[in-house]
């Protein structure tokens, strides 16, 4: 069984991602990995050939910056990088830039790549999601964070990245079939520091909307003010160990008030209905499990 990890990145130093991390934390389940460098106004580049892994292949990339709708570019980006990969791969293991592998999972993980490999029925596994926000301390528990992605497929020639790359489409926009394992990645995009955090805004929604919308909508400042969430809960669990330096490098303070937090009525009866019967209503589903 071979398997081949997959992930593209630009301008990681200007808009902290832990790019490095997402990588390191695939490598050890991964047989080559492939990441797609976008030409970037910093030194992103270097940064991951200073990984010096022999089982990672760097194809550099140039982003088509005129697609500014639905954050296609991306997805553009991110098959770029899954039709780079082996041909003889069995599975390919995507991870973004701001998205770390739980490091406990690995041996759940193996399993179900070598159980799945060969049924026809299974196009990739499904992974749980942890959101962080702010700091390292928090974890976003509002219904509007999905709380499971799909980040392992067959590797196909029907698969493709869907939409603005946060999951994965077969033949004409069908849902892939999949396998919800006992495994979880852990989801940084919300937690940089302030001012690496305005900058990404400031420019990542121009691959979403056009310049006027973000003019009126995105709100210009020195740093990005996270403390209007509306609700968060303390993670009291453990961060994969590549993580470890980052976060006690961590240079900024963010503290909320668990006891200020407000929940819509539409979360609130969601989370009722779960309680009462084990289903989550209304979850935006990109997958259909089998």
């Amino acid at each position: 069984m071979k398997v081949a990890g997959f992930t593209f990145i630009r301008n990681a130093i200007i808009y902290d991602y832990p790019i490095v991390e997402a990588i390191q934390s695939i490598l050890p389940l991964c047989d080559e990995v492939v990441v797609a460098v976008g030409q970037s106004e910093d030194a992103t580049l270097d940064l991951i050939k200073n990984i010096a892994d022999p089982k990672i292949r760097i194809l550099q990339t140039v982003w088509n910056d005129a697609l500014r709708e639905g954050g296609r570019v991306l997805a553009q980006e991110t098959d770029k990088a899954f039709r780079a990969i082996s041909a003889d791969a069995d599975w390919a293991f995507y991870i973004q830039g701001d998205e770390v592998l739980d490091d406990k999972n690995h041996t759940v993980i193996k399993k179900a790549l070598q159980d799945f490999k060969d049924d026809e029925k299974v196009d990739g596994l499904l992974f749980n999601y942890r959101h962080f926000y702010g700091s390292y301390d928090y974890v976003g528990d509002a219904r509007g964070w999905y709380r499971r992605e799909i980040r392992v497929v067959k590797n196909k020639s029907t698969i493709y990245s869907h939409g603005d790359a946060q999951g994965f489409r077969k033949g004409k926009h069908k849902k892939l079939n999949v396998k919800l394992i006992d495994a979880y990645i852990h989801h940084y995009g919300w937690v940089k520091d302030p001012q690496a955090m305005q900058r990404k805004q400031e420019q990542f929604n121009k691959y979403w909307h056009d310049d006027d919308w973000v003019d009126q909508n995105i709100l210009k400042a020195d740093a990005f003010d996270y403390t209007g969430i509306r609700s968060l809960q303390l993670f009291k669990g453990e961060h994969p160990k590549v993580m470890e330096k980052r976060i006690r490098e961590k240079n900024w303070q963010f503290d909320h008030d668990l006891s200020r937090n407000q929940y819509t009525f539409k979360d609130q009866v969601s989370r009722l209905i779960e309680k009462m019967t084990g289903r989550r209503i209304w979850e935006y589903r990109n997958y259909r499990m089998v």
